[in-house]
């Protein structure tokens, strides 16, 4: 995969930076390649659920951030990106210290990239598959150049 924006590691850390739901929950940009995005969240109550596992819909949303970023990773400049569409099967308990989100951009087309997003929680040192996704994004050229 080929990066579009020379500076497209400094472009995803920043826009994700002005990404407010990310920063209220307190997840973290630990990786960033060309088309590949890893996103961290650590546990605590706030981002559980009523049996101590992460919240689904936090395991959503860091799925989708993180495809997302794969995706604007390979954007020339000023573009951006929107998530038309994707799908989340959570496949085992968020019970973990921390949840690692890995995007990887499967197909890169002119106007839709298709991502596979991997989630895992780890515990100990170890960590095991908690869901996995298949995600469509719109890439948009002439915005803002802000992603999402």
């Amino acid at each position: 995969m080929t990066p579009r924006n020379p500076d497209y590691e400094q472009a995803v850390r920043e826009a994700f930076a002005r990404q407010p739901f990310m920063g209220y929950i307190g997840a973290r940009v630990a990786e960033v390649r060309p088309g590949f995005v890893e996103l961290r969240l650590a546990y605590r109550d706030e981002v559980g659920q009523n049996h101590g596992f992460f919240h689904g819909g936090v395991i959503g949303s860091l799925a989708d951030v993180a495809g997302g970023f794969a995706a604007y990773s390979l954007l020339p400049p000023n573009s951006s990106v929107l998530t038309v569409e994707y799908k989340i099967n959570i496949i085992a308990p968020g019970r973990g210290d921390e949840l690692i989100s890995r995007a990887q951009v499967v197909r890169a087309g002119r106007t839709l990239i298709f991502t596979e997003i991997k989630v895992c929680v780890a515990a100990d040192g170890t960590e095991s598959l908690n869901a996995v996704a298949l995600q469509t994004i719109r890439a948009m050229t002439g915005g803002p150049g802000i992603a999402f």
